[in-house]
Formats: structure tokens, sequence, C-alpha cells
């Protein structure tokens, strides 16, 4: 064989071999693809039968009824035009809250109830993990006594 066919051939290897690789990771990503559905999109059965998909609102104040086990409960979703009935058993995040944000994925069971296998609560976007709060408020704290030892410096200064 030529080195000019060989050379050939390498790249035709080489092109089918990424061309491959590229098929399996987008096969892996659909098959992994979850879809975001409000209440009334699921109510307007736009949602996939039989599926697992994501659930997205508000959880309606004074829906969260816990059973005596203290990991099945269930809520309300709702995104102030439908509501649906969300059952999860589990450990609910420490940001879950009633009339807070909140994302249930899992799949739409009989009579009309989502039955969530996660449940990811929703946080504004003035949120702060405690750590960073602490840093932020230490820097102000720092930035305040540094202020005053100034004026306290120019004071003196000037007198």
């Amino acid at each position: 064989m030529k080195p000019r066919h060989k050379r050939i051939a390498l790249i035709v290897g080489g092109l089918a071999i990424l061309g491959i690789v590229a098929l399996l990771v987008l096969n892996a990503f659909q098959s992994n693809l979850v879809f975001f559905f409000s209440p009334t999109q699921v109510a307007a059965g736009e949602a996939p039968a039989g599926k697992s998909f994501r659930i997205g609102g508000m959880v309606k104040e004074g829906s969260l009824q816990r059973q005596t086990d203290g990991i099945t409960l269930r809520f309300v979703v709702t995104d102030t035009d439908k509501e649906m009935t969300v059952a999860y058993q589990g450990i609910l995040p420490d940001l879950f809250r009633e009339g807070k944000g909140v994302v249930a994925q899992g799949k739409l069971g009989d009579g009309g109830i989502f039955t969530a296998s996660e449940v990811l609560a929703k946080h504004d976007e003035n949120y702060m993990p405690p750590e960073a709060a602490k840093a932020v408020g230490d820097a102000h704290e720092r930035a305040a006594a540094n202020k005053a030892a100034a004026a306290a410096a120019s004071k003196t200064v000037t007198q």
C-alpha cells in the first residue's frame, strides 16, 4: 500500500470512529433527556404518557400532607391556573416550603396523581449558600471597620 493510500485509509478510519462515538453520545443524551412541564400543560395532555418528565410550579399553601411513616407525603403543585397532586416517598430538600417553587421528576400515575421519584426545591434569585453569606457579611464588617478607622485617622490628622 502506498503512503498516500495509508493516509487516506487512516483519515477515513478516524472519521468513522469519530462518527460512531458521536452517535453513541447523542443516543445516551437523548435517552437521559427529561422534559419540563407546567401543571397546565400536563392537564392539557402535553406530557408524555408512561414516560418520566418534570413538573414545576409553586407548592400550594396548606397542601402538604405527611403520612404517619414520616417519609411518604403528598402536596399540590400549581402554576396559578391548574393544579397537580404530587405523591413522593423520601426526604424533602431543606429549601422545600409551601408557597415556594418546586420541580418534581417522575411519572403521571393513575387518577392523575404525579408520582415523583425526585423533588428539587427552587430558591429565589437572592439565595446565597450559608458559607458565602457569612463571607459576604464578614467582608461588609471589615469594610465598615476600615471606613471607621479611616474616618478616625482623618479626624486625628486634621486636628
